[in-house]
């Protein structure tokens, strides 16, 4: 199955240990020099609609991702890390 970048923004990431739906895809980290992407980024949740500003990024490393699928990517929650929000 082919996936190209921009069609990952439409996949919901899922943890595979308890279920637990963490957002959809936002965002890629990407290693320039060897091409190989290092990270999956999934926005922080909004806070009070937004007016409270947003969670931390969730970023997912690439070895934690088990399988996409149709519509969702399965990822194993180890190993996650957050990160505050650029800007």
């Amino acid at each position: 199955m082919e996936t190209r970048i921009a069609e990952l923004r439409y996949k919901e990431v899922i943890s595979v240990e308890d279920g637990s739906r963490f957002g959809f895809v936002g965002d890629m980290e990407v290693d320039l020099d060897s091409g190989q992407v290092r990270a999956l980024v999934v926005p922080g949740r909004r806070r009070l609609f937004g007016l409270l500003g947003r969670e931390e990024d969730r970023y997912i490393p690439w070895n934690a991702v088990r399988r996409f699928g149709e519509d969702i990517i399965l990822v194993e929650d180890q190993g996650m890390r957050r990160r505050p929000r650029r800007g």
